[in-house]
């Protein structure tokens, strides 16, 4: 199959998902002024395509204030291991973030691995063959062509294997990611030894101190390496200052949870890396009285795009 007659394939399968309309209508030009984009899908939509002649399925949420006139951030949000792109949607409640600050968020299901969907991120995956990277690469490409997207504010965020792969993104597409958010996820030796940023890239890390899976200190059972060795090999990248204690919250006194958040600051181009330490906490997507990850994360972004610090 030639490079050419694939992406036709591919659009194909993406254009006929998307409406009843048989054309595919691409959305910019070479220029960056807007064409003739097709019909705003509102809501969430369910798409398929073909990527490596595997049937890779996402879910796209467009807010009811966007318009094609004015360019848009982009989400991404990684479901983790074995999980869908279903439960990341409703556990996380992006949509009703996106509404409010109006941006697009995408939902992306992994691909069948030990029978269970997954992000191909090296330790436990590392027998596995899928081109996750590619497959991203091609949504940014096939969204954009629908939307009009702010190709400075793309981000990338997700839940343990899902927060493994935001990190591998980080480090092998940092010219189009703005930045990046890990929950519960940290980095294999394999995405640590092999990462290489083409730039700064603002980090924020929220992990709990009792995770059981992503241990915090690391875990050799899945070749993942400790959030402390995560977080300075970001500073260094960056150019960061050593970390100074910001807050320390305990909302809920019954909960036996507490937050600490710790800061590199003065990174180039204004970036940080910020953690959000949950002491007592396990391997979830907090959305409690401490911490509410999903707001952490957008609020976390909004303050960035590929420049830097947008303030």
């Amino acid at each position: 199959m030639t490079k050419i007659y694939f992406r036709i394939l591919i659009l194909f399968f993406f254009s006929s998902c998307i409406s009843n309309d048989d054309s595919f209508i691409p959305g910019q030009s070479e220029t960056g002024n807007q064409t003739n984009y097709p019909e705003i899908q509102y809501g969430l939509n369910d798409y398929d395509i073909v990527f490596q002649g595997i049937n890779r399925y996402f879910n796209t949420y467009i807010p009811q204030n966007y318009q094609h006139e004015f360019s848009t951030s982009l989400l991404f949000v990684f479901h983790g291991f074995g999980g869908t792109s279903d439960y990341i949607m409703n556990t996380s409640n992006f949509n009703d973030i996106s509404e409010r600050e109006n941006f697009i968020v995408v939902y992306p299901q992994g691909s069948s691995f030990w029978g269970y969907p997954h992000w191909n991120v090296g330790g436990w995956t590392n027998s596995s063959s899928a081109d996750d990277i590619g497959f991203i690469s091609l949504l940014i490409e096939l969204i954009s062509e629908q939307y009009n997207i702010n190709q400075n504010r793309i981000y990338a965020t997700g839940m343990s294997n899902g927060g493994f792969f935001s990190y591998l993104l980080a480090c092998q597409l940092s010219e189009k990611f703005a930045a990046v958010a890990s929950v519960t996820g940290s980095m294999t030796n394999e995405t640590f030894n092999q990462c290489n940023p083409q730039k700064e890239i603002p980090i924020l890390q929220i992990h709990g101190t009792l995770d059981p899976i992503v241990i915090y200190d690391g875990n050799s059972s899945i070749g993942s390496i400790g959030i402390n060795q995560v977080l300075d090999y970001w500073k260094s990248n960056n150019e960061c200052n050593d970390a100074i204690v910001v807050d320390t919250i305990d909302s809920d006194l019954n909960d036996n949870l507490s937050v600490t958040e710790l800061l590199f600051d003065g990174g180039l181009n204004g970036s940080v890396v910020s953690h959000f330490k949950v002491s007592g906490g396990g391997h979830t997507w907090f959305m409690n009285n401490d911490i509410n990850s999903s707001e952490i994360v957008w609020e976390f972004f909004s303050k960035y795009d590929l420049n830097g610090s947008i303030n």
